[in-house]
């Protein structure tokens, strides 16, 4: 049997994480000594480095309880769920770190704020074989998944900022599709 300081050291976790866990039923411990002290037995702990793996990988307590108390295979919908998410949080990072890496490069020569306007980026669009239905679902998607990065990037092409607010709003779906071109 292990005592709370001594899982909590062999976890890296505070002694205060695993009173929190006792407290909302996540691991409750196993046995109290005669002074009340809580007792964790090795399936305790086996069950506190399953915790900490889902915590690692990102997973919320909700999820993790539903894990644990799942005898079905719901455990695979939950880190499918997790994966995806994941996904989407890196391609969002990625949009933030080449638009950020562009303001650099723009800053760093002095150059023009962009070396594609409007016109050429609609004019790359139709030459990789985009037509107007797939240009809208493009900005749906941008603004879907990343507004603001979505936002600098129209910034970045030339557009006003009345025309960048324009075009978000009617990616969003607030109205009717949007057409580059016409705005």
């Amino acid at each position: 049997m292990y005592k709370i300081s001594q899982l909590a050291r062999q976890f890296g976790l505070s002694r205060s994480t695993l009173l929190y866990y006792d407290r909302i039923g996540l691991l409750i411990p196993s046995g109290r000594t005669e002074s009340s002290y809580r007792l964790y037995s090795p399936s305790d702990r086996d069950r506190l480095a399953a915790i900490c793996t889902f915590r690692e990988a990102g997973l919320g307590i909700e999820d993790i309880r539903n894990i644990l108390a799942s005898e079905s295979d719901d455990t695979v919908s939950v880190l499918r769920r997790r994966l995806h998410g994941i996904g989407e949080e890196i391609r969002s990072l990625q949009t933030k770190q080449r638009l950020l890496a562009g303001m650099l490069k723009i800053k760093g020569e002095g150059g023009p704020k962009s070396v594609v306007d409007k016109g050429m980026f609609v004019e790359l669009l139709r030459a990789a074989g985009m037509d107007d239905n797939a240009m809208n679902q493009l900005h749906s998607e941008f603004e879907r998944r990343a507004p603001e990065a979505h936002h600098q990037f129209l910034l970045s092409l030339g557009i006003s900022e009345k025309e960048a607010l324009l075009i978000r709003e009617l990616s969003a779906g607030n109205g009717r599709q949007p057409n580059i071109q016409e705005v």
